[in-house]
Protein backbone atom coordinates (compact mmCIF):
# COMPACT_ATOMS: atom_id res chain seq x y z
CA UNK A 1 0.00 0.00 0.00
CA UNK A 2 1.21 3.30 -0.55
CA UNK A 3 1.28 5.29 2.36
CA UNK A 4 3.18 8.66 0.83
CA UNK A 5 7.01 10.03 0.24
CA UNK A 6 9.14 7.68 2.62
CA UNK A 7 12.43 10.27 3.87
CA UNK A 8 15.52 7.94 3.78
CA UNK A 9 18.55 8.85 5.79
CA UNK A 10 18.80 10.82 8.92
CA UNK A 11 19.18 14.66 9.08
CA UNK A 12 22.62 15.45 10.13
CA UNK A 13 23.38 18.38 12.33
CA UNK A 14 26.29 20.60 12.05
CA UNK A 15 25.90 21.63 15.67
CA UNK A 16 23.35 21.56 18.41
CA UNK A 17 20.08 23.40 18.48
CA UNK A 18 20.33 27.24 19.56
CA UNK A 19 17.65 29.19 22.02
CA UNK A 20 17.25 32.13 19.87
CA UNK A 21 15.88 35.00 22.68
CA UNK A 22 13.76 38.26 21.12
CA UNK A 23 16.41 40.73 19.84
CA UNK A 24 15.52 43.26 22.25
CA UNK A 25 14.35 43.51 25.77
CA UNK A 26 10.68 42.81 26.43
CA UNK A 27 8.24 42.94 29.20
CA UNK A 28 8.54 40.08 32.16
CA UNK A 29 5.44 39.15 33.06
CA UNK A 30 3.09 36.27 33.58
CA UNK A 31 0.47 35.93 30.64
CA UNK A 32 -3.24 34.98 31.41
CA UNK A 33 -4.71 32.17 29.58
CA UNK A 34 -8.03 32.08 28.36
CA UNK A 35 -10.42 28.91 28.96
CA UNK A 36 -10.36 28.84 25.36
CA UNK A 37 -6.39 28.76 25.57
CA UNK A 38 -5.88 26.17 28.01
CA UNK A 39 -8.61 23.33 27.25
CA UNK A 40 -6.92 19.66 28.05
CA UNK A 41 -7.65 18.92 24.63
CA UNK A 42 -5.14 21.49 22.79
CA UNK A 43 -2.26 20.64 25.37
CA UNK A 44 -0.27 19.94 22.61
CA UNK A 45 2.10 21.62 19.43
CA UNK A 46 0.73 22.04 16.03
CA UNK A 47 3.24 20.94 13.42
CA UNK A 48 3.99 22.85 10.39
CA UNK A 49 6.02 21.35 7.59
CA UNK A 50 7.13 24.27 4.65
CA UNK A 51 8.85 23.09 1.79
CA UNK A 52 10.81 25.62 -0.44
CA UNK A 53 12.28 25.51 -3.67
CA UNK A 54 16.11 26.25 -4.47
CA UNK A 55 15.27 29.77 -5.46
CA UNK A 56 12.59 30.30 -2.38
CA UNK A 57 15.31 29.44 0.16
CA UNK A 58 16.88 31.95 2.39
CA UNK A 59 20.33 31.31 4.95
CA UNK A 60 19.58 29.57 8.45
CA UNK A 61 21.12 32.69 9.64
CA UNK A 62 18.87 35.27 8.25
CA UNK A 63 16.19 32.90 9.69
CA UNK A 64 17.11 33.19 12.53
CA UNK A 65 18.07 36.80 13.25
CA UNK A 66 14.14 37.33 11.66
CA UNK A 67 13.19 35.03 14.07
CA UNK A 68 14.91 37.15 17.25
CA UNK A 69 13.21 40.42 15.86
CA UNK A 70 9.50 38.70 15.80
CA UNK A 71 10.04 37.70 19.03
CA UNK A 72 10.28 41.26 20.32
CA UNK A 73 6.30 41.70 19.55
CA UNK A 74 5.48 38.05 20.27
CA UNK A 75 7.47 37.34 23.09
CA UNK A 76 5.19 34.85 24.87
CA UNK A 77 6.40 32.17 22.42
CA UNK A 78 9.84 32.81 23.86
CA UNK A 79 8.71 32.15 27.34
CA UNK A 80 7.47 29.06 29.46
CA UNK A 81 4.12 27.35 30.24
CA UNK A 82 3.77 26.47 33.73
CA UNK A 83 0.97 25.81 35.97
CA UNK A 84 -0.87 28.90 37.25
CA UNK A 85 -2.22 29.49 41.22
CA UNK A 86 -6.05 28.54 40.04
CA UNK A 87 -6.39 24.93 40.28
CA UNK A 88 -5.83 23.47 36.95
CA UNK A 89 -4.88 26.60 35.39
CA UNK A 90 -1.63 27.16 32.74
CA UNK A 91 -0.07 30.31 32.45
CA UNK A 92 2.79 31.87 30.63
CA UNK A 93 6.03 32.99 32.23
CA UNK A 94 7.50 35.68 29.79
CA UNK A 95 10.90 34.96 30.53
CA UNK A 96 12.73 35.79 27.42
CA UNK A 97 14.65 32.20 27.56
CA UNK A 98 13.75 31.79 23.94
CA UNK A 99 12.70 29.46 21.08
CA UNK A 100 14.28 26.50 20.22
CA UNK A 101 16.15 26.50 16.76
CA UNK A 102 17.67 23.94 14.53
CA UNK A 103 20.06 23.57 11.68
CA UNK A 104 20.20 20.52 10.42
CA UNK A 105 20.85 18.94 6.11
CA UNK A 106 19.47 16.05 4.23
CA UNK A 107 21.37 15.89 0.85
CA UNK A 108 19.44 13.00 -0.33
CA UNK A 109 16.26 14.61 -0.48
CA UNK A 110 14.96 17.44 -2.75
CA UNK A 111 12.22 19.88 -2.57
CA UNK A 112 10.35 17.97 -6.06
CA UNK A 113 10.20 14.91 -3.86
CA UNK A 114 7.74 16.44 -1.87
CA UNK A 115 5.85 17.25 -5.22
CA UNK A 116 5.66 14.49 -6.47
CA UNK A 117 5.30 10.47 -5.47
CA UNK A 118 2.99 11.22 -2.69
CA UNK A 119 3.95 14.07 -1.06
CA UNK A 120 0.98 15.45 0.05
CA UNK A 121 0.06 13.03 2.16
CA UNK A 122 2.79 12.71 5.48
CA UNK A 123 4.70 10.08 6.48
CA UNK A 124 5.91 8.89 9.69
CA UNK A 125 9.64 9.39 8.74
CA UNK A 126 8.72 13.52 8.58
CA UNK A 127 9.49 13.96 12.15
CA UNK A 128 12.53 13.73 11.91
CA UNK A 129 12.50 16.92 9.86
CA UNK A 130 11.28 18.85 13.32
CA UNK A 131 14.33 18.49 16.54
CA UNK A 132 12.45 16.33 19.03
CA UNK A 133 12.73 17.63 22.54
CA UNK A 134 13.22 15.20 25.36
CA UNK A 135 10.91 16.55 28.24
CA UNK A 136 9.13 14.82 31.12
CA UNK A 137 6.44 17.33 30.22
CA UNK A 138 4.34 18.83 27.86
CA UNK A 139 4.63 21.99 30.23
CA UNK A 140 8.27 21.79 30.05
CA UNK A 141 8.86 21.85 25.53
CA UNK A 142 9.52 25.46 24.56
CA UNK A 143 6.24 26.76 23.35
CA UNK A 144 7.94 27.20 19.83
CA UNK A 145 10.49 24.68 18.07
CA UNK A 146 11.78 25.61 14.20
CA UNK A 147 14.01 23.02 12.04
CA UNK A 148 15.61 23.93 8.94
CA UNK A 149 16.70 21.49 7.15
CA UNK A 150 18.79 22.23 3.68
CA UNK A 151 18.05 19.85 1.08
CA UNK A 152 20.28 18.39 -1.38
CA UNK A 153 18.85 20.48 -4.41
CA UNK A 154 19.64 23.84 -2.55
CA UNK A 155 16.03 24.18 -1.54
CA UNK A 156 14.82 23.90 2.38
CA UNK A 157 12.44 22.33 4.24
CA UNK A 158 11.06 24.69 7.48
CA UNK A 159 9.29 22.49 10.38
CA UNK A 160 7.97 24.80 13.25
CA UNK A 161 6.46 23.22 16.59
CA UNK A 162 3.81 26.18 17.83
CA UNK A 163 1.92 25.23 21.54
CA UNK A 164 -1.68 25.48 20.71
CA UNK A 165 -2.41 26.49 24.08
CA UNK A 166 -0.60 30.64 22.92
CA UNK A 167 -2.06 30.59 19.76
CA UNK A 168 -4.56 29.11 16.59
CA UNK A 169 -4.52 29.13 13.53
CA UNK A 170 -5.21 32.50 12.89
CA UNK A 171 -2.31 33.84 15.50
CA UNK A 172 -0.41 31.69 14.11
CA UNK A 173 -0.18 33.37 10.74
CA UNK A 174 0.05 36.08 12.48
CA UNK A 175 2.95 35.70 13.84
CA UNK A 176 4.74 33.33 10.75
CA UNK A 177 3.76 36.19 8.61
CA UNK A 178 5.62 38.80 11.17
CA UNK A 179 8.79 36.72 11.03
CA UNK A 180 8.30 36.73 7.43
CA UNK A 181 8.32 40.41 7.00
CA UNK A 182 11.32 40.59 9.50
CA UNK A 183 13.58 38.70 7.12
CA UNK A 184 12.21 40.95 4.15
CA UNK A 185 13.04 43.74 6.44
CA UNK A 186 9.60 45.09 6.12
CA UNK A 187 8.94 45.94 9.55
CA UNK A 188 7.47 42.94 12.09
CA UNK A 189 4.16 44.58 13.15
CA UNK A 190 1.52 43.90 10.31
CA UNK A 191 -1.38 46.18 9.86
CA UNK A 192 -2.74 45.99 13.41
CA UNK A 193 -0.92 46.12 17.02
CA UNK A 194 -0.06 42.69 18.54
CA UNK A 195 -2.52 42.06 21.34
CA UNK A 196 -1.55 39.64 24.01
CA UNK A 197 -4.44 40.46 26.81
CA UNK A 198 -6.60 37.27 26.90
CA UNK A 199 -8.72 38.25 29.74
CA UNK A 200 -12.24 39.34 27.06
CA UNK A 201 -12.43 35.80 27.47
CA UNK A 202 -12.75 35.12 30.98
CA UNK A 203 -15.35 33.63 32.64
CA UNK A 204 -18.53 34.81 34.42
CA UNK A 205 -18.75 35.31 37.62
CA UNK A 206 -20.63 33.24 38.67
CA UNK A 207 -20.53 31.04 35.07
CA UNK A 208 -23.58 30.60 33.54
CA UNK A 209 -24.00 27.51 31.28
CA UNK A 210 -27.17 28.04 28.92
CA UNK A 211 -26.59 25.63 26.22
CA UNK A 212 -26.52 21.97 26.25
CA UNK A 213 -22.92 21.97 23.96
CA UNK A 214 -23.15 18.83 22.38
CA UNK A 215 -19.57 18.95 21.31
CA UNK A 216 -18.68 18.48 24.81
CA UNK A 217 -21.55 16.08 26.17
CA UNK A 218 -22.08 12.71 24.70
CA UNK A 219 -25.51 11.69 23.90
CA UNK A 220 -27.01 9.39 25.86
CA UNK A 221 -24.35 7.04 26.46
CA UNK A 222 -25.99 4.76 27.61
CA UNK A 223 -28.03 3.65 24.90
CA UNK A 224 -25.14 4.08 21.96
CA UNK A 225 -22.77 1.86 24.37
CA UNK A 226 -22.67 -0.87 22.02
CA UNK A 227 -22.65 1.01 18.84
CA UNK A 228 -20.11 3.27 20.23
CA UNK A 229 -18.02 0.32 20.91
CA UNK A 230 -18.21 -0.64 17.65
CA UNK A 231 -16.92 2.29 16.28
CA UNK A 232 -13.82 2.54 18.65
CA UNK A 233 -13.35 -1.21 17.19
CA UNK A 234 -12.91 0.60 13.64
CA UNK A 235 -11.39 2.97 14.88
CA UNK A 236 -8.54 1.15 16.81
CA UNK A 237 -7.43 -0.36 13.18
CA UNK A 238 -4.41 0.75 11.09
CA UNK A 239 -4.82 3.99 9.98
CA UNK A 240 -3.64 4.85 6.49
CA UNK A 241 -2.95 8.72 5.43
CA UNK A 242 -6.01 9.64 2.31
CA UNK A 243 -5.09 12.88 0.60
CA UNK A 244 -7.94 14.18 -1.60
CA UNK A 245 -7.07 17.56 -3.72
CA UNK A 246 -10.71 19.80 -4.33
CA UNK A 247 -9.48 22.10 -6.90
CA UNK A 248 -11.48 25.78 -6.19
CA UNK A 249 -13.34 25.18 -9.75
CA UNK A 250 -14.71 21.92 -8.40
CA UNK A 251 -15.95 23.27 -5.16
CA UNK A 252 -17.49 25.79 -6.70
CA UNK A 253 -19.04 22.98 -8.81
CA UNK A 254 -19.98 21.26 -5.86
CA UNK A 255 -22.07 24.19 -4.29
CA UNK A 256 -24.13 24.49 -7.68
CA UNK A 257 -25.32 21.07 -7.55
CA UNK A 258 -26.45 21.51 -3.79
CA UNK A 259 -29.13 24.11 -4.43
CA UNK A 260 -28.67 25.93 -1.77
CA UNK A 261 -29.20 30.06 -1.72
CA UNK A 262 -25.95 30.38 0.32
CA UNK A 263 -23.09 28.07 1.04
CA UNK A 264 -19.26 28.53 1.63
CA UNK A 265 -16.63 26.03 0.30
CA UNK A 266 -15.86 24.87 4.01
CA UNK A 267 -20.06 24.61 4.21
CA UNK A 268 -19.91 22.34 0.91
CA UNK A 269 -16.66 20.16 1.50
CA UNK A 270 -17.11 19.73 5.56
CA UNK A 271 -20.89 17.66 4.65
CA UNK A 272 -18.93 16.20 2.24
CA UNK A 273 -16.23 14.41 3.64
CA UNK A 274 -18.34 14.01 6.72
CA UNK A 275 -20.90 11.71 4.47
CA UNK A 276 -17.93 10.40 2.96
CA UNK A 277 -16.31 8.74 6.68
CA UNK A 278 -19.47 8.03 7.68
CA UNK A 279 -20.08 6.00 4.85
CA UNK A 280 -16.68 4.58 4.89
CA UNK A 281 -17.28 3.46 8.50
CA UNK A 282 -19.80 1.65 7.73
CA UNK A 283 -21.36 1.70 11.44
CA UNK A 284 -25.00 1.10 12.53
CA UNK A 285 -28.25 3.29 11.18
CA UNK A 286 -29.10 3.98 14.28
CA UNK A 287 -25.34 5.44 16.21
CA UNK A 288 -25.33 8.67 16.85
CA UNK A 289 -22.62 10.85 14.96
CA UNK A 290 -21.12 13.97 15.11
CA UNK A 291 -19.00 16.36 13.19
CA UNK A 292 -17.16 18.96 15.48
CA UNK A 293 -15.22 21.78 13.51
CA UNK A 294 -13.77 25.28 14.15
CA UNK A 295 -15.54 28.17 14.40
CA UNK A 296 -13.72 31.60 13.88
CA UNK A 297 -15.79 33.29 16.82
CA UNK A 298 -13.48 36.50 16.81
CA UNK A 299 -16.16 38.53 14.44
CA UNK A 300 -19.15 36.64 16.75
CA UNK A 301 -18.49 38.05 20.23
CA UNK A 302 -19.69 41.52 21.50
CA UNK A 303 -17.60 43.41 21.57
CA UNK A 304 -15.17 41.77 18.59
CA UNK A 305 -11.82 40.56 19.85
CA UNK A 306 -9.66 43.05 18.29
CA UNK A 307 -7.56 42.52 15.25
CA UNK A 308 -3.83 41.39 16.46
CA UNK A 309 -5.64 38.73 18.94
CA UNK A 310 -3.57 36.14 19.06
CA UNK A 311 -4.58 34.23 21.21
CA UNK A 312 -7.23 31.16 20.89
CA UNK A 313 -10.45 32.81 18.90
CA UNK A 314 -11.98 29.38 17.40
CA UNK A 315 -14.74 27.42 19.43
CA UNK A 316 -15.85 23.79 18.50
CA UNK A 317 -18.92 23.77 16.35
CA UNK A 318 -20.67 20.57 16.29
CA UNK A 319 -23.29 18.98 13.97
CA UNK A 320 -25.50 15.77 14.77
CA UNK A 321 -27.45 13.35 13.31
CA UNK A 322 -27.82 9.44 13.18
CA UNK A 323 -25.33 7.50 11.12
CA UNK A 324 -28.35 6.11 8.62
CA UNK A 325 -29.25 9.66 8.32
CA UNK A 326 -25.98 11.57 7.69
CA UNK A 327 -25.29 8.42 5.25
CA UNK A 328 -28.17 7.87 3.32
CA UNK A 329 -31.58 9.26 4.07
CA UNK A 330 -31.03 12.52 4.14
CA UNK A 331 -30.13 14.75 0.52
CA UNK A 332 -26.85 15.86 0.67
CA UNK A 333 -28.03 19.35 1.32
CA UNK A 334 -29.48 18.04 4.07
CA UNK A 335 -26.26 17.19 5.68
CA UNK A 336 -24.83 20.62 4.72
CA UNK A 337 -27.27 22.45 5.90
CA UNK A 338 -26.35 20.48 9.40
CA UNK A 339 -23.36 22.09 9.36
CA UNK A 340 -24.45 25.69 8.08
CA UNK A 341 -26.92 25.30 11.28
CA UNK A 342 -24.02 24.28 13.53
CA UNK A 343 -22.55 27.21 12.67
CA UNK A 344 -25.07 29.92 13.03
CA UNK A 345 -25.28 28.41 17.00
CA UNK A 346 -21.66 30.38 17.94
CA UNK A 347 -22.90 33.37 18.70
CA UNK A 348 -21.36 35.76 21.91
CA UNK A 349 -23.86 34.12 24.53
CA UNK A 350 -23.30 30.41 23.09
CA UNK A 351 -19.25 31.40 23.37
CA UNK A 352 -19.47 32.65 26.90
CA UNK A 353 -21.73 29.59 27.80
CA UNK A 354 -18.71 27.34 26.37
CA UNK A 355 -16.27 29.43 28.65
CA UNK A 356 -18.17 29.24 31.86
CA UNK A 357 -19.12 25.56 30.69
CA UNK A 358 -14.98 24.97 30.43
CA UNK A 359 -15.00 26.94 33.87
CA UNK A 360 -16.43 24.79 35.72
CA UNK A 361 -15.23 21.62 34.51
CA UNK A 362 -11.90 23.28 35.16
CA UNK A 363 -12.96 22.97 39.13
CA UNK A 364 -14.53 19.88 39.02
CA UNK A 365 -13.16 16.45 39.70
CA UNK A 366 -13.20 15.05 35.77
CA UNK A 367 -9.89 17.58 35.20
CA UNK A 368 -11.55 19.51 32.64
CA UNK A 369 -13.98 19.13 29.80
CA UNK A 370 -13.33 16.81 26.64
CA UNK A 371 -14.67 17.27 23.62
CA UNK A 372 -17.37 13.83 22.46
CA UNK A 373 -15.22 12.04 20.38
CA UNK A 374 -16.62 8.69 20.62
CA UNK A 375 -18.03 9.01 17.35
CA UNK A 376 -16.90 12.06 15.94
CA UNK A 377 -15.50 13.52 12.60
CA UNK A 378 -13.10 16.44 13.98
CA UNK A 379 -12.69 19.09 10.99
CA UNK A 380 -9.44 21.83 11.26
CA UNK A 381 -9.50 24.32 8.24
CA UNK A 382 -6.29 25.95 7.77
CA UNK A 383 -7.26 27.89 4.87
CA UNK A 384 -7.56 31.30 4.47
CA UNK A 385 -5.78 31.65 7.58
CA UNK A 386 -2.63 33.12 5.53
CA UNK A 387 -0.88 30.01 6.18
CA UNK A 388 0.41 29.91 3.02
CA UNK A 389 1.46 33.06 1.87
CA UNK A 390 4.63 32.57 3.34
CA UNK A 391 7.69 34.78 2.15
CA UNK A 392 11.01 35.11 3.70
CA UNK A 393 12.25 37.37 0.68
CA UNK A 394 13.04 34.59 -1.73
CA UNK A 395 9.93 33.73 -2.86
CA UNK A 396 6.40 31.82 -1.69
CA UNK A 397 6.59 28.05 -0.33
CA UNK A 398 6.01 25.01 -3.00
CA UNK A 399 4.22 23.43 -0.14
CA UNK A 400 2.94 23.51 3.35
CA UNK A 401 0.70 21.27 5.05
CA UNK A 402 1.03 19.10 8.61
CA UNK A 403 3.68 17.30 9.28
CA UNK A 404 2.38 14.51 10.59
CA UNK A 405 -1.23 12.48 9.43
CA UNK A 406 -3.85 12.58 12.58
CA UNK A 407 -6.77 10.70 12.74
CA UNK A 408 -8.60 14.03 12.73
CA UNK A 409 -9.31 15.89 9.29
CA UNK A 410 -7.21 18.48 8.44
CA UNK A 411 -8.21 21.35 5.20
CA UNK A 412 -4.90 22.54 3.66
CA UNK A 413 -4.70 25.19 1.11
CA UNK A 414 -3.26 24.34 -2.23
CA UNK A 415 -0.53 25.99 -3.55
CA UNK A 416 -1.29 28.27 -6.63
CA UNK A 417 -4.93 27.87 -6.18
CA UNK A 418 -6.25 30.37 -4.11
CA UNK A 419 -9.71 28.65 -3.35
CA UNK A 420 -8.39 24.88 -3.55
CA UNK A 421 -8.43 22.64 -0.72
CA UNK A 422 -6.65 19.47 0.20
CA UNK A 423 -8.44 16.96 2.51
CA UNK A 424 -6.13 15.38 4.79
CA UNK A 425 -7.00 12.81 7.35
CA UNK A 426 -6.36 9.08 8.14
CA UNK A 427 -9.28 6.52 7.92
CA UNK A 428 -8.98 2.53 8.85
CA UNK A 429 -7.14 0.87 5.67
CA UNK A 430 -9.81 -1.27 5.01
CA UNK A 431 -11.96 1.92 4.70
CA UNK A 432 -9.73 3.88 2.68
CA UNK A 433 -10.89 2.87 -0.97
CA UNK A 434 -14.58 3.58 0.50
CA UNK A 435 -13.90 6.58 1.89
CA UNK A 436 -12.35 7.98 -1.80
CA UNK A 437 -15.18 6.76 -3.63
CA UNK A 438 -17.57 8.79 -1.59
CA UNK A 439 -15.54 11.67 -1.59
CA UNK A 440 -15.61 11.38 -5.26
CA UNK A 441 -19.52 11.02 -5.58
CA UNK A 442 -20.94 13.22 -3.21
CA UNK A 443 -24.43 13.43 -4.99
CA UNK A 444 -24.63 10.12 -5.42
CA UNK A 445 -28.23 9.39 -3.08
CA UNK A 446 -28.32 5.98 -3.83
CA UNK A 447 -24.57 5.30 -2.43
CA UNK A 448 -25.79 3.81 0.67
CA UNK A 449 -29.03 2.71 1.73
CA UNK A 450 -30.51 1.74 5.39
CA UNK A 451 -31.15 -2.25 5.51
CA UNK A 452 -33.88 -3.65 8.21
CA UNK A 453 -30.79 -4.77 10.59
CA UNK A 454 -29.26 -1.12 10.78
CA UNK A 455 -26.54 -2.03 8.41
CA UNK A 456 -25.68 -0.49 4.88
CA UNK A 457 -25.29 -1.42 1.42
CA UNK A 458 -23.72 0.23 -1.22
CA UNK A 459 -24.62 1.39 -4.58
CA UNK A 460 -22.82 2.47 -7.80
CA UNK A 461 -23.10 5.76 -8.09
CA UNK A 462 -21.13 7.95 -11.01
CA UNK A 463 -19.67 11.15 -11.35
CA UNK A 464 -21.45 13.87 -12.97
CA UNK A 465 -20.46 13.45 -17.15
CA UNK A 466 -18.08 17.12 -17.48
CA UNK A 467 -16.35 16.16 -14.40
CA UNK A 468 -12.32 15.07 -15.14
CA UNK A 469 -10.40 13.77 -12.27
CA UNK A 470 -7.99 10.76 -11.61
CA UNK A 471 -9.48 7.33 -10.81
CA UNK A 472 -10.58 6.86 -7.69
CA UNK A 473 -7.92 4.36 -6.11
CA UNK A 474 -4.06 4.93 -4.41
CA UNK A 475 -4.53 7.23 -1.61
CA UNK A 476 -4.12 10.47 -3.32
CA UNK A 477 -5.88 11.92 -6.03
CA UNK A 478 -7.05 15.16 -7.45
CA UNK A 479 -10.84 16.21 -8.30
CA UNK A 480 -10.88 19.02 -10.68
CA UNK A 481 -13.79 20.34 -12.80
CA UNK A 482 -13.58 22.22 -16.28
Amino acid sequence: MDTGLEIPGEVQYPSSPVLVPPGRPTPRRTLYLSNLDDQRFLRFSIKYLYVFPAAAAVSAASLRAALADALVEYYPLAGRLRHGDEEGKLVVECNAEGALFAEGSLPGLAADDFLRGGGARPHRSWRKLLYRVDSHSFVAVPPLVVQVTHLGCGGMVLCMAINHCLCDGVGTAQFLNAWARAARSSGIVGDNPVVHDRCALRPRCPPRVEFAHPEYHCHDAAADDGASNLLAHLLGQPLAPVSLTFSAARLAHLKKQLLLKRCTSFEALAGTVWRAWVRALDPPATLHVKLLFSVNARRRLTPELPDGYYGNGFVLGCAESTAGQVAAAAPMPTVVRLVQEAKERVDDAYVRSMVDLLEEHRRGVDGGAKPDLSASLVISAWTRLGLEDLDFGAGAPAHMGPLTSEIYCVFVPVAGDPGGVTVLVSVPQAATDKFEHYCCNPMDAAGVAETGSGAMATGNGMLERDEKQQPCHGHEIKIDYK
